[in-house]
């Protein structure tokens, strides 16, 4: 699967740092995209049989938890042209604030520098 955007998971991993768990995050992000990145999903089915803990919003929409549910990571998956596109990533309690089948990522602003 071809996944956009890279940038968006090093971005929050790089906001977490001076964290404890930074470390244990990085690892937990590299191995998601790695994992998914070799994936040849077909159907929301075929996710599932990979991360069975994943939650299906919609047709098109996953939320996966990241680093043991301390994080989640919500896509857009387009099945026939094999790309994901990463929505939000975060921490779970700021998931409870979001409305994970209208988040949408957000470039992040210019510095003014």
């Amino acid at each position: 699967m071809r996944i956009i955007a890279r940038s968006t998971l090093r971005r929050f991993v790089e906001s977490q740092s001076g964290h404890r768990a930074h470390a244990a995050l990085k690892s937990a992000v590299d191995a998601w995209f790695d994992e998914v990145r070799r994936a040849k999903w077909t159907r929301m089915a075929t996710v599932k049989e990979l991360y069975r803990t994943a939650s299906v919003v919609s047709a098109d929409r996953v939320v996966f938890n990241i680093k043991g549910n301390d994080y989640r990571l919500v896509a857009a998956i387009d099945f026939d042209k094999r790309i994901v596109w990463i929505k939000w990533i975060g921490t779970h309690a700021a998931y409870d604030t979001i409305d994970v089948k209208t988040v949408a990522y957000e470039r992040p602003k210019a510095d003014s520098n």
